[in-house]
């Protein structure tokens, strides 16, 4: 993968699963590069992905408290660009061990996104377009 870019126009923030579930899912298996992370800064540990070619980051944050459920409507939308990104991403996670799963909502099957379930059974969809 390419070094990491320089995103510091916007991030968005998101609590989570313990981190561990997220670095693992989203640094090995999907691709991104950790840009930061941090563990137990006032009681809070966090991670930094860049999102290669974009002028933005995800920032993940737990807070070590209740974890909520999972619902099929709470998923992390990675718009990818192109079938062909959403295939190679898709490829590395089938040969990581993950399987994608059916979304509920039938806008992703219908726009042809892929889903997977991270460790802790949220969504991840890899979405083969992005915003412009």
């Amino acid at each position: 993968m390419a070094s990491s870019p320089r995103c510091r126009r916007r991030a968005f923030r998101t609590p989570n699963c313990p981190i561990r579930c997220d670095r693992a899912l989203l640094r090995r298996d999907v691709g991104l590069p950790i840009l930061a992370q941090w563990r137990n800064h006032d009681g809070y540990d966090g991670i930094v992905f860049g999102l290669p070619g974009a002028p933005v980051h995800m920032e993940l944050v737990h807070d070590g408290g209740r974890i909520p459920h999972p619902n099929p409507e709470n998923q992390l939308v990675l718009y990818l660009g192109g079938a062909e990104a959403v295939e190679a991403v898709s490829s590395r996670l089938v040969g990581r061990g993950h399987r994608p799963v059916l979304a509920a909502n039938p806008y992703w099957n219908t726009n042809h996104a892929v889903l997977f379930e991270d460790p802790d059974g949220w969504l991840v969809v890899l979405a083969p377009w992005v915003f412009e």
